[in-house]
């Protein structure tokens, strides 16, 4: 953060002290004074009295069983009427709205496209991960600023119906999602080009010449992780001040829970691109691993553990550890000497299974006696295969997580998550980097054979000849008798 910048939180209070900027605010927070960005905090709609004060005042007057006309007057000095006081939110709201696109603009006009334009500088790649998606936001959030102009009544805006603008495009905001799991990459890219010189002087002239405030790039490419955030907080306040009786007030209710919904899959997604990291170190760390990658179709570990297998033809059981995964399940074997050797055996398509809850007894496909089992059957073909486990409650967990893995593949389809190939390469890209060619993951294989494959040293070339001689020459042990032949000059 540059020095000049005011570091807050949520819910601090800051003094305003110089606002002619209508983007970048000078404040003060206890004795610390700095720059802080307009549109990341909202102005207190009643500055004369705490707000708590002011909803006791409104309590009364409703339990008073005032009509709706005496809402419409001064509850006190100074202080404003329910009314008055949504329409100074809706103003807000249409205010951060307008200086929000007038950002946007900046970014695209005064940084993306100068950056475009000097190839020598910037590969297509860097772009992508310094700006993500910002272009689509800038695309999107002047759509939506039109839908909410034209809602917005500028004459009595405590009569503007602005709720069913974020109905409308609850699903459109999820593009944020994209923009807020990239920004870290987006932060250590800049951080890299910002220790050459010319690209500090590069982006400076920049903000210069597009006339923009004294803040660094990653200040302003922090705006849009911001604003989502700011729109549970913006409706909630907006709701406070509607009137059940309103129009707009079961619009913007839902808008509340739609927007919610919205940050809450933003974080969700942000979760799982953090889980595809480990997955691909689980994925490096398996030996013999055969087929497609796991990241090809999954995302998520819905669950694992350890059960008894038995598939058709063949119907000898084996002991594998299982992971289930959201589309289908690997299973594995441990390594005989080192219990956390895992060998890769096999997969099952969990599109194509069906889960089938056996009861204790003898069981028809495989004619043997079970108990704790379960059956994976293909819903076409003739694939069977019969999982046991030790205990009654292991198999109830089990059963679960299989239908939690069928919920997470219904929700997916439905929120349209999915991971980008960049993604996929660059987990199993810093998968591999963590596990270097000629480093050995582990002792894989029983000792002897692990020995048989060693490859034999290799000596510089420049070692003079007869050293290499005595260094190929395995070192003897003295015995007695040696000792004894060593003394020439005693021999008869």
């Amino acid at each position: 953060m540059d020095i000049q910048e005011l570091g807050f939180k949520a819910g601090d209070v800051i003094e305003v002290i110089d606002a002619t900027n209508k983007e970048w605010w000078w404040g003060r927070i206890m004795d610390s004074e700095g720059w802080f960005p307009a549109s990341f905090v909202r102005l207190r709609v009643n500055q004369d009295e705490p707000m708590e004060q002011f909803s006791d005042h409104l309590e009364e007057s409703q339990c008073g069983n005032e009509d709706q006309a005496g809402l419409g007057l001064l509850l006190g000095p100074g202080i404003p009427c329910k009314e008055q006081m949504r329409a100074n939110v809706i103003n807000e709201i249409m205010s951060t709205e307008r200086d929000y696109i007038k950002h946007l603009k900046d970014i695209w006009e005064g940084y993306i496209k100068q950056c475009h334009k000097r190839t020598d500088m910037f590969t297509e790649e860097q772009l992508r991960t310094i700006f993500g998606n910002i272009e689509d936001i800038y695309k999107f959030q002047r759509k939506f600023l039109k839908d909410l102009e034209k809602k917005f009544n500028n004459e009595q805006p405590h009569l503007s119906e602005i709720g069913c603008c974020f109905l409308e495009h609850q699903t459109d905001f999820q593009i944020y999602s994209e923009y807020c799991n990239n920004h870290p990459n987006a932060c250590i890219q800049l951080s890299k080009l910002m220790k050459v010189n010319k690209y500090v002087f590069f982006f400076e002239a920049c903000r210069l010449l597009q006339k923009m405030i004294d803040i660094s790039l990653d200040g302003f490419l922090l705006t849009p992780v911001q604003k989502i955030c700011k729109y549970p907080l913006q409706l909630a306040e907006l709701l406070k001040y509607t009137n059940p009786q309103h129009r707009d007030y079961k619009d913007v209710e839902a808008a509340l829970n739609a927007m919610k919904n919205v940050a809450r899959l933003i974080n969700e997604r942000k979760r799982r691109l953090e889980n595809i990291d480990k997955i691909a170190h689980w994925q490096s760390s398996i030996e013999d691993w055969e087929g497609e990658d796991v990241l090809v179709r999954s995302s998520e570990l819905i669950f694992s553990g350890e059960m008894t297998k038995l598939s058709q033809p063949q119907t000898k059981s084996q002991q594998r550890m299982f992971f289930l995964f959201d589309h289908q399940m690997v299973y594995c074997k441990k390594d005989l000497l080192r219990r956390d050797i895992l060998y890769y055996k096999g997969r099952v398509d969990m599109d194509l299974m069906e889960v089938i809850d056996l009861e204790d007894g003898k069981e028809k496909d495989f004619n043997i006696t079970v108990k704790n089992a379960l059956k994976l059957r293909a819903r076409s073909g003739d694939e069977v295969h019969l999982l046991c486990t030790k205990k009654p409650e292991q198999k109830q967990r089990w059963i679960q997580a299989f239908t939690d893995e069928r919920k997470q593949v219904h929700h997916d389809r439905e929120t349209g998550f999915s991971l980008t190939e960049v993604q996929k390469k660059q987990a199993m890209l810093n998968a591999f980097k963590s596990h270097p060619a000629g480093k050995p993951k582990a002792v894989t294989r029983p000792y002897c054979d692990f020995l048989l494959r060693q490859k034999h040293p290799s000596l510089p070339t420049a070692l003079p000849q007869q050293q290499v001689f005595m260094l190929a020459e395995p070192k003897r042990k003295t015995t007695f008798w040696h000792n004894i032949g060593r003394l020439t000059p005693f021999k008869k």
